[in-house]
C-alpha cells in the first residue's frame, strides 16, 4: 500500500512578519512558514493506512527550499518513509491551477504509482479548496491515473486492499449536515475534511503505531541534522528528493506565475480595529481589588 500526501507551508500569521512584493505576491522566502493546519488530517489519514495495512507513506510539496523543514515536521507527525520537494524559481507565484500541474507531474515521476493520494481540504493562505481536486484533474489531462476516483470531505475511511476498494464517509453540508457513505476502486484520490478522525480499534494497530513512532522520529532527527548544515546536502539524503522543473520535464509557460490564470489585483493590509472597551489591571495580591472583581462577576455567574 503506497500513499502520497500533499502538504504545503503557509505563512505563520501569528508572527506578524508576512511579506508581499510590489505586485501583491507573497514573498515566501521572507515569511516564516508553518505546515498548513488542514494538511495534518491528510497526513494522519495516510498514517492510518500504513498502520493497518503496512506499506509506504510519502510526503510531497511544491515550494522554496525552506519547505524542507515543513516536510521534516510532517515526517515527525506521521512517520513518513520519504519526502519529495518540487522547487525552483520557475514554480514561484503559482496559483492553484499551476500548482496542480506541478504536483501531478511530480507524482508521476515517483518510482511507484500510489494507491492513495491524499490532500487536505484547504490552505490557510488561500482558502480556495482547489488544489486537491485540480491536482486530480491534471492527472486526467496528462492521461495518467485517468480512472482514479476523487472523494472529497472525507471524515473517515476503510480500505480493503485484497478487493482493491475504499469505503469512505464524507460530510455533505446543505440545509443540514449529512454523512454520505461512498465506495470506490483503488487507486483513489481523497480530500480529507477538517472533521477527519483516525480510529485504531485493535491492540496490534496501537502497538504498530508506537513502533513506527520510534523508528521514524530517529529518521526525522537525522534529516534535521542535514538541514542544519551537516556534511551532506539534503538532496543526497536517501529519504529526500528535490526536483526542479527541468528534472520533471515541465514547460515554464505552464507552471509558476506564467502558467497561472489568476491575477492578483492588489493586497491591502487589514487594519487592527481600535479597542472600544476599557480595561482595568488588577493585582491578584490586592485583596480589596479582587473582591471588587468577584462582586462584578457575581450577577453573571448567577445567570442574570
Amino acid at each position: 500500500m503506497r500513499s502520497v500526501v500533499l502538504t504545503k507551508g503557509v505563512p505563520d500569521f501569528s508572527s506578524g512578519q508576512v511579506s508581499f512584493d510590489e505586485d501583491g505576491h507573497l514573498e515566501r522566502g521572507k515569511t516564516p512558514t508553518v505546515m498548513n493546519p488542514n494538511d495534518k488530517q491528510a497526513l494522519r489519514a495516510a498514517l492510518q493506512a500504513k498502520v493497518r495495512h503496512g506499506g509506504r507513506v510519502s510526503l510531497a510539496s511544491m515550494g522554496p527550499p525552506s519547505y524542507a523543514e515543513v516536510l521534516q515536521e510532517g515526517m515527525e507527525d506521521v512517520y513518513a518513509d520519504d519526502l519529495y520537494l518540487f522547487s525552483d524559481r520557475e514554480m514561484g507565484a503559482a496559483d492553484t491551477w499551476a500548482t496542480g500541474i506541478t504536483l501531478a507531474t511530480g507524482i508521476e515521476h515517483m518510482d511507484e504509482d500510489p494507491d492513495l493520494i491524499i490532500a487536505g481540504f484547504k490552505t490557510a493562505d488561500g482558502e480556495t479548496g482547489h488544489t486537491g481536486p485540480q491536482t486530480d484533474w491534471c492527472f486526467d489531462i496528462n492521461e495518467t491515473f485517468d480512472d482514479r476516483p476523487l472523494i472529497t470531505h472525507v471524515i473517515s475511511y476503510e480500505l480493503d486492499p485484497d478487493e482493491g476498494r475504499v469505503r469512505a464517509k464524507r460530510l455533505v453540508e446543505g440545509g443540514v449536515s449529512e454523512i454520505e457513505t461512498v465506495e470506490a476502486d483503488l487507486p483513489a484520490f481523497i480530500v480529507t475534511d477538517g472533521e477527519f478522525e483516525v480510529n485504531y480499534r485493535k491492540a496490534d494497530h496501537r502497538l504498530r503505531y508506537k513502533d513506527l513512532r520510534e523508528e521514524t522520529q530517529e529518521r526525522a532527527a537525522e534529516f534535521g541534522e542535514y538541514l542544519d548544515g551537516g556534511d551532506m546536502e539534503p538532496t543526497d539524503w536517501e529519504h529526500f528528493r528535490m526536483w526542479n522543473h527541468e528534472e520533471l520535464n515541465l514547460d515554464p509557460d505552464f507552471i509558476g506565475l506564467d502558467g497561472s490564470p489568476t491575477i492578483v489585483a492588489g493586497v491591502d493590509p487589514i487594519p487592527k480595529a481600535p479597542s472600544e472597551r476599557e480595561a482595568t489591571t488588577v493585582d491578584p495580591r490586592d485583596d480589596e481589588a479582587m473582591e471588587a472583581v468577584f462582586e462584578e462577576m457575581a450577577d453573571y455567574a448567577a445567570g442574570d
